[in-house]
């Protein structure tokens, strides 16, 4: 359903007063209309971040973060997690619905049928440096697919959106295999059609062409499920930086890496890796109350990572996922009495009964196991950041692709406050003091 408006809100400013339709939605908080009020009373509103403004109307992802509430097309997170794979997922994300036997079938081999990059691509990546960060070479590498897939670039053609979608989602692992193979300094690996998305994105990174390569059941469906629980978030920087390029009518390639890059921000795409370094830096259980003085101590920089979310009041619906995935990856890598973990259920069994943190809602989020358990599985720090861009692609492009169908788009012009010089003259250098 669209949003409708059954009530106004009422604004009155020196005296004179405007009628402002109230949107609702099919859930959520109502929203004011404010789309007309410039041209009607000469004002624009002022909301640092755009915290407390929707930006679009949108049927994927839905998050009530005082309830702690994730949803995919209305399915809960934790129910997708458990029943479904990741293709699932993205079968729900792009299309609005989980599809049949039939159509999953036929949706699983399109995407696998699309995994290899055109051959010139390697070449490609050895214009990089072999110590380039991965998160540096995927910007230029996604953007660069415009130029080899230039058959799916014209937005205004369904047919091509398609494609182009497709082929992010399928292609968007083997580039991030190659670009970490790139930086150690090993062969490629060819995707094999035989294999899972998950199991193909690990024989991707960790196989060589001198020895066969096993997949572990576990490890496999521990990413599968780390992919799931990325896969969309609503309306975050990257996903509002992918629509915004979008609505200038920019190829889908170039939106994507518009996001990754603003995913590359330490905000945002890299909080696991901040966690992982601040459980790092903690050690042993025995440092953690000093750590904790310091944390709650107003004249100190410390801050506890992973805990907390922009969004989420509450338990992150994903964190809890995530511990479960966490433990099973430890236990399956030998990792299981790992002092970084007992660190971790420390500080999480602190954070939710000291009321410190209780008044302030630093509840773990999903940045918290996440670090742990891919670090487990064997990726260093640097690709943390690119395996989350893997995941969130197919929300992108959903993203994306809404925005392009939705009659009421227009090209993204947030306004602004300006608080600078008012009108002056220029003046001679001659006379300038």
């Amino acid at each position: 359903m669209n949003a409708t408006s059954t009530k106004t809100a009422t604004l009155t400013v020196d005296n004179t007063t405007y009628e402002l339709p109230v949107l609702s939605g099919t859930v959520g908080p109502d929203v004011i209309d404010i789309a007309k009020l410039y041209a009607q009373a000469g004002l624009f509103t002022y909301d640092p971040a755009f915290t407390s403004t929707a930006s679009c109307q949108s049927k994927i992802t839905y998050i009530d973060g005082d309830a702690g509430v994730l949803e995919y097309r209305g399915y809960p997170i934790e129910q997708l997690a458990e029943k479904g794979d990741f293709l699932e997922t993205c079968y729900l994300l792009l299309y609005g619905e989980l599809p049949t036997k039939s159509q999953k079938f036929d949706f699983d081999q399109r995407v696998i049928h699309h995994t290899m990059v055109h051959e010139q691509m390697t070449r490609f990546f050895q214009s990089f440096r072999r110590d380039a960060h991965p998160m540096a070479v995927m910007v230029a590498a996604v953007g660069a697919l415009a130029a080899f897939y230039h058959d799916s670039t014209d937005i205004n053609d369904s047919k091509q959106r398609m494609i182009a979608s497709m082929r992010m989602i399928a292609k968007m692992p083997t580039l991030a295999a190659m670009a970490y193979k790139y930086t150690i300094g090993q062969p490629f690996m060819y995707p094999k059609n035989s294999l899972s998305f998950a199991e193909n994105f690990l024989q991707m990174c960790f196989a060589v062409p001198c020895e066969d390569y096993e997949i572990n059941p576990v490890l496999a469906g521990a990413l599968d499920t780390i992919f799931i629980l990325h896969a969309d978030h609503e309306q975050n920087a990257s996903t509002s930086t992918v629509r915004i390029a979008g609505s200038s009518g920019a190829n889908p390639f170039a939106c994507i890496a518009a996001g990754i890059a603003c995913l590359w921000g330490p905000a945002h795409g890299g909080a696991n890796e901040a966690a992982l370094a601040m459980l790092s830096g903690i050690g042993t259980v025995d440092r953690i109350p000093d750590f904790i003085t310091r944390v709650k101590d107003k004249n100190s920089d410390v801050r506890l990572m992973g805990f907390g979310h922009r969004v989420y009041k509450n338990y992150d619906p994903r964190a809890k996922i995530m511990q479960k995935v966490c433990h099973a990856v430890l236990d399956e890598t030998g990792h299981g009495d790992d002092p970084m973990l007992k660190v971790a259920l420390e500080l999480e069994k602190i954070a939710l009964n000291d009321q410190y943190f209780i008044d302030r809602k630093l509840y773990p989020n999903v940045d918290f196991y996440s670090g742990i358990t891919l670090k487990a599985m064997g990726f260093p720090t640097s690709m943390f950041t690119v395996l989350f861009a893997v995941a969130r692609t197919v929300g992108w492009i959903s993203q994306w692709s809404e925005m392009i169908e939705d009659p009421q788009q227009k090209i993204g012009r947030p306004r602004q406050l300006y608080t600078g010089a008012a009108r002056r003259d220029y003046v001679d250098m001659a006379d300038r003091k």
